[in-house]
């Protein structure tokens, strides 16, 4: 089958996250290809909207969901905005699914250190889904989420993020908001801050971390004085990918193709990297 097809896919429900962001609940109309689809945490996916173009995005919901397939989108552009105009029920087009995954072969009988910022917690959700379902849990140990946005308005799974993981065996989750806001008692501050303020372990531990370039940036200075090593580090990089098979060439950051080789890096190959990123 050509890669560069998309399957034919109906969006069979819509949640909106924030204010920009909505979650797309996804079928692929042919029952056998549905029944055949399988990703792994971090690989990504293209979705078209017909005659409107195509762009590529993280897969939000967990490989252990059989039932749909979810991309949570943020408002920013063409095609961003015309998905959000649409309903349920409208028909798009689906391609994937590309890339490589967040390591979590490697990552058994070690614990996870998962820190977000904003719409950054979509492609690290279906690690922790994947890894809180019955069949895989015991195979991993406990799990810390450091989550933070702008506001509460801004922060995306709420459902989860204060009710389903908190619960879960084993799961610790921390929210953070930038500034003071009316009805918000929780911490009040930047990420890499709270990370400083709650020191988690590196001992037997893996990191995996996405947000905006700064969060990052000051976060993973936080976690080298704590003693993480850049080997324990992982993100996710998704801007500028186009084909999904490493032959456009947009992604290409020198010998390596973002959608190919990527979009999972561990903090030790970025650093590898020419300085484009």
């Amino acid at each position: 089958m050509n890669p560069l097809l998309p399957k034919p896919a109906t969006i069979v429900d819509i949640i909106r996250e924030t204010g920009d962001v909505k979650t797309f609940r996804v079928v692929l109309d042919d029952p056998e290809e549905m029944a055949a689809w399988s990703h792994k945490p971090g690989q990504t996916a293209m979705v078209s909207v017909f005659g409107v173009g195509e762009a590529m995005f993280c897969l939000a919901s967990s490989p252990t969901c059989r039932d749909w397939l979810e991309f949570s989108i943020r408002r920013a552009g063409k095609v961003t905005s015309a998905l959000h105009q649409m309903e349920p029920e409208a028909k798009i087009g689906v391609r994937g699914p590309y890339g490589n995954h967040f390591p979590y072969e490697a990552m058994r009988g070690k614990n996870l250190l998962v820190i977000g910022g904003g719409i950054g917690l979509a492609p690290l959700r279906p690690l922790v889904n994947f890894i809180l379902a019955p069949e895989n849990r015991q195979h991993y140990g406990n799990i810390e989420v450091i989550y933070g946005a702008r506001s509460y308005g801004d922060l995306c799974y709420k459902e989860e993020v204060f009710r389903v993981w908190p619960q879960a065996p084993g799961v610790s989750v921390f929210t953070t908001i930038d500034a003071p806001e009316e009805g918000w008692s929780g911490h009040v501050g930047f990420v890499p801050a709270y990370v400083e303020e709650l020191k988690p372990s590196p001992e037997n531990q893996f990191v995996v971390i996405c947000g905006p370039p700064v969060m990052i940036r000051f976060t993973l200075k936080a976690l080298g004085e704590l003693g993480f090593e850049e080997k324990q580090i992982y993100t996710t990089l998704e801007m500028r990918m186009k084909c999904g098979i490493g032959k456009c060439g947009r992604c290409n950051v020198g010998a390596r193709f973002v959608c190919r080789d990527g979009p999972v890096f561990s903090m030790a190959e970025l650093k590898e990297l020419p300085p484009e990123y």
